[in-house]
């Protein structure tokens, strides 16, 4: 079942609607029913609150208003991250020495220091 912090995609009539943030999960008076805080992850921001049934939360298809709904959660792609990473100790994307910018070495006598607090009490 989706939890607290949980991002879930919400479904309407079969089609992605919008991300949602689980706020809170609050048990209802009646068994199974549960006071469901949804963050809309949508501009402008809003907070919603459903009362939806256990499996509603863990996927199962409803309704409300006669429209078909549903909240799937949203995973983080593990297979996506690890492409993304490089290997330890791999040189190949480094830059070579003829793409490294060229250094600028000031010699003695021509680097010249400028004073911040000089610049302020001239503008001031």
């Amino acid at each position: 079942m989706a939890t607290e912090n949980d991002i879930v995609l919400i479904y309407f009539e079969d089609r992605p609607l919008s991300f949602a943030r689980i706020e809170s999960i609050l048990p209802d008076a009646k068994p199974n029913w549960y006071h469901v805080e949804l963050l809309m992850l949508q501009v402008p921001l809003q907070v919603v609150s459903w009362i939806l049934r256990d499996v509603y939360i863990d996927g199962t298809e409803f309704t409300m208003n006669g429209k078909k709904m549903r909240l799937e959660l949203v995973e983080k792609p593990e297979a996506a991250l690890a492409s993304t990473e490089l290997p330890e100790n791999d040189d190949s994307l480094a830059p070579s020495p003829e793409d490294a910018p060229e250094e600028r070495t000031p010699q003695p006598g021509q680097a010249k220091v400028i004073s911040l607090k000089d610049l302020k009490g001239r503008s001031g």
